[in-house]
């Protein structure tokens, strides 16, 4: 089993689309046992994949509904370390691919999921005393995947934007990381964020690691606890999600200034995020992303991928060949991932 997660310290990046076409992709197309882990609290690949109404049951369930039959989230997930313990429920399970039209099992993301940076905050100040317990609360997410690591191929983990405590005990218990990119500069300033964020959280928690040996030998052994970080080399690539250039008399012009920036995207890769690549020696551009104009809004509308669009789904005019072409491309970054991985 693989955890791959998408991120960029931009957002409006076209993340969690992409993050959801192409686990889709993969779960349909690839015949491939796909989960997906919704940790952005603004829930909006959950949202997605399940639809108004069911995600609104998810938060607010109907009155009267017992607790023990409403679905679970992430937040159900860590609600033992935010009562004070240090462990998960791994008890909780996803929400399965029969209930939804992307092929893959959900497990569902929480608005309230936000509360839980504090207590991964306090947690990470405690690895330098080398005790068990910040690390076991750090390590929340790979003991989770190590309690379902035989049941799926492929783990999808959609994030925040955000460099803080979340989103850095994902990546860090994640295999690997694909950065989509927009051509404008906050876009590519993230890779520069991303590089030095990284670089400081993994050598603090290899320092952390270090003073455990030291302080209290064997103490992590018995739990589910990370000791070599496979996302160190983890980056698996860059997507660029092509601008809407001008016309002039029906021809395309491109812009100097989103021009500019696409030309610098390679050797800005090259120089923040090299260190972290993934050992396969592969050129980093796994492939750009078109603007999908109404193809997005309606995809959303019928809660289901873009790949699996139908003509019952209200295709019309030109957008069949969008959505023809773009599952091709979606199919080449596909492939490309899972030949890197």
């Amino acid at each position: 089993m693989k955890t791959i997660s998408f991120f960029n310290n931009k957002g409006g990046v076209g993340k969690t689309t992409l993050t959801g076409n192409i686990a889709a992709y993969f779960a349909l197309e690839k015949k491939k046992r796909v989960l997906i882990i919704d940790c952005d609290p603004q829930c909006n690949l959950t949202q997605f994949i399940l639809g108004d109404s069911k995600t609104i049951d998810l938060y607010w369930p109907e009155k009267g509904e017992k607790e023990s039959t409403k679905s679970k989230t992430v937040l159900d997930l860590v609600g033992p370390i935010l009562s004070g313990d240090a462990e998960i429920n791994s008890k909780i399970r996803p929400l399965r691919s029969s209930i939804n039209r992307f092929g893959v099992d959900l497990l569902p993301g929480h608005p309230r999921f936000s509360a839980f940076e504090d207590e991964l905050s306090s947690a990470w100040a405690e690895l330098p005393t080398g005790k068990a317990g910040g690390f076991r609360r750090t390590n929340w997410l790979y003991s989770y995947l190590t309690s379902i690591e035989d049941q799926y191929d492929l783990v999808f983990v959609d994030v925040s934007p955000s460099l803080g405590a979340l989103n850095r005990s994902v990546l860090l218990s994640s295999d690997y990381f694909i950065t989509p990119l927009g051509a404008d500069a906050f876009s590519v300033l993230g890779i520069r964020n991303i590089s030095r964020w990284m670089q400081g959280w993994i050598e603090y928690y290899e320092v952390g690691l270090q003073q455990s040996d030291r302080l209290n030998p064997g103490g992590l052994e018995d739990y589910d606890i990370l000791i070599a970080l496979s996302i160190k080399n983890g980056f698996l690539g860059y997507t660029l999600q092509q601008y809407i250039a001008k016309a002039k008399a029906g021809v395309k012009r491109p812009t100097k200034a989103y021009e500019r920036i696409i030309n610098d995207i390679p050797k800005e890769v090259v120089t923040y995020l090299q260190s972290f690549n993934a050992p396969t020696n592969e050129e980093p551009h796994l492939g750009d992303v078109p603007n999908l104009y109404s193809l997005i809004p309606l995809a959303q509308s019928v809660n289901a991928p873009i790949v699996a669009l139908e003509s019952k789904d209200g295709l019309v005019g030109s957008q069949y060949s969008q959505a023809r072409s773009y599952k091709t491309i979606i199919g080449n970054l596909a492939e490309a991932i899972l030949g890197r991985v």
